[in-house]
C-alpha cells in the first residue's frame, strides 16, 4: 500500500466530484472522477475544445536560492541556465552518472539568485541536494506551494477577465500577479500541447481560487481527472516518467533500468556545447548507440481500436517493440500510440502489426511525433 505524506488542499473539492484519491508522488491525486468511458472522453475533449481545470500540485515544488543557486541547477540539469532571463522558464532533463535519463523538470527563474524547480517522480531534488551541499545555496521542498493546470483554447479568455497582461505572456514566460484578490504566479506550461497556463498559489487560497475560476469559466471549463493527461500526451509527445521508460518496461537481456536521451527523443533538451553537467560525458558517448526509439504508432485507415499498453509491435513477423501508452480519439479521427520501438524500424510509414495482450492483431505504421499541433502553433499562439 502507497504511502499518502502529502495532501492536497483541493482534496475535499475532488472527493465531492467523486474524485477517487490515488497515490502519485506521495500526494493523493484524483485520477479518476469516476471510472466510465463517457467521463474520460468528455475531459479530454474539454481541454481540447474548451478548458479543463486540473489539480498537479503532486509535482514536487523545489525553491533553489543563494548565491549559488545558478551554479548546483547548471551541475544538476541538462540546460544552460544563465541563458534563462528572470521571467523565464525553461524544460530540461536530469541524469545519472551513466548519463542515463532519471527525471525531468521546468526550470522557472523567479528573480536573480531565486528559481523554482518542478519536477515529478524521480529523483531531482535528491540530486539538487546532493549539489548543493557545502555551497552558498539553499533547497527548499514547498508543499504549501499549490499548482493548478488551466489548460486549452478557452483558457486565456478566463484568465484574462482578471489578469492584465495575460494574453501577451509568452510560452515558457511566467508573471507575479493577482488573481481573484490573491497573490499568484501564473506560468505558461502545461503538460496537454494545448495554450494554458499553470497557476501556483498558497494552499489557504487554492480552494477560492479552483471555485472562482469554475463559477467564471461557466461552460467553458471543467474539473478534469488526472487521468486526462494520460490522452492528451500521447499524441502530444509528452513523455511521462517512468511510464515510457525501461523501469516500466525492462530490457529482455536483464540491462538495468535506464534509458539514453538519444533513445527517449529528448536530446534536444541539452543546450548546445554544454559540458559539465551529471553524466555529461556519458550522455554524448551514446550517441548513435540507441537499443530502442521512443517513436509513434497509427492504426492504418479508419480503425479506431486503442491500442493497449504493452501490446506487442512486430514487423515482417519478429517482435520490434512494445506499446507504452495508446488513444483512440473520435475528435481527431485517429488511433495512435507511444511506443518503443527497434530503432530500424522508427522511420515513418514503415509497416507494423500491433498485437494486442488478448492477441487482437491490428495493422499499423510508425509515424512520427507530435501527432497532433505538428508545428506547435497552438501551445505557442499569441494575443
Amino acid at each position: 500500500m502507497a504511502i499518502l505524506w502529502r495532501t492536497s488542499a483541493l482534496a475535499q473539492r475532488h472527493a465531492e466530484i467523486g474524485g477517487e484519491l490515488e497515490d502519485w508522488n506521495g500526494m493523493g491525486t484524483a485520477w479518476f472522477y469516476d471510472h466510465t468511458p463517457e467521463r474520460a472522453k468528455a475531459d479530454y475533449e474539454a481541454i481540447r475544445t474548451k478548458s479543463g481545470l486540473m489539480d498537479v500540485s503532486g509535482l514536487k515544488k523545489v525553491h533553489v536560492v543563494g548565491e549559488d543557486a545558478a551554479y548546483v541547477i547548471d551541475r544538476v540539469t541538462t540546460r544552460n541556465v544563465e541563458k534563462i532571463a528572470p521571467g523565464r522558464s525553461t524544460y530540461a532533463s536530469i541524469l545519472d552518472s551513466r548519463g542515463l535519463f532519471i527525471d525531468d523538470c521546468i526550470i522557472y527563474h523567479i528573480a536573480v539568485n531565486s528559481w523554482l524547480v518542478v519536477h515529478g517522480t524521480g529523483t531531482g531534488m535528491e540530486q539538487l541536494t546532493t549539489v548543493a551541499a557545502g555551497k552558498n545555496c539553499s533547497v527548499i521542498f514547498d508543499d504549501d506551494l499549490h499548482d493548478m493546470s488551466l489548460q486549452g483554447p478557452k483558457a486565456v479568455d478566463i484568465l484574462a477577465k482578471d489578469v492584465p497582461g495575460i494574453r501577451d505572456l509568452a510560452y515558457f514566460g511566467l508573471m507575479q500577479t493577482r488573481l481573484y484578490g490573491k497573490d499568484v504566479m501564473i506560468s505558461r506550461t502545461g503538460y496537454t500541447g494545448e495554450r494554458g497556463y499553470e497557476i501556483f498559489c498558497r494552499a489557504k487560497d487554492a480552494v477560492e481560487i479552483w471555485d472562482t475560476i469554475l463559477e467564471k469559466g461557466g461552460d467553458d471549463v471543467r474539473p478534469t481527472q488526472f487521468s486526462t493527461l494520460d490522452m492528451l500526451r500521447i499524441e502530444s509527445y509528452l513523455l511521462f516518467y517512468p511510464g515510457d521508460n525501461s523501469e516500466t518496461f525492462p530490457f529482455a537481456d536483464g540491462t538495468p533500468a535506464g534509458d539514453s536521451l538519444w533513445e527517449l527523443g529528448l536530446d534536444f533538451t541539452v543546450s548546445p556545447g554544454k559540458e559539465g553537467f551529471i553524466g555529461a560525458e556519458n550522455h554524448y558517448a551514446l550517441e548513435g548507440k540507441e537499443r530502442f526509439k521512443i517513436f509513434g504508432v497509427k492504426l492504418s485507415g479508419s480503425a479506431m481500436d486503442q491500442m493497449e499498453m504493452n501490446a506487442r509491435v512486430h514487423h515482417d513477423g519478429k517482435d520490434v517493440g512494445v506499446i507504452t501508452y495508446g488513444l483512440s480519439s473520435e475528435l481527431n479521427g485517429y488511433s495512435v500510440a507511444i511506443a518503443r520501438l527497434d530503432p530500424a524500424v522508427a522511420v515513418p510509414g514503415t509497416a507494423l502489426t500491433v498485437v494486442q495482450p488478448d492477441g487482437t492483431e491490428l495493422a499499423a505504421t510508425a509515424e512520427e511525433m507530435p501527432f497532433y499541433d505538428q508545428d506547435k502553433t497552438i501551445r505557442t499562439a499569441k494575443g
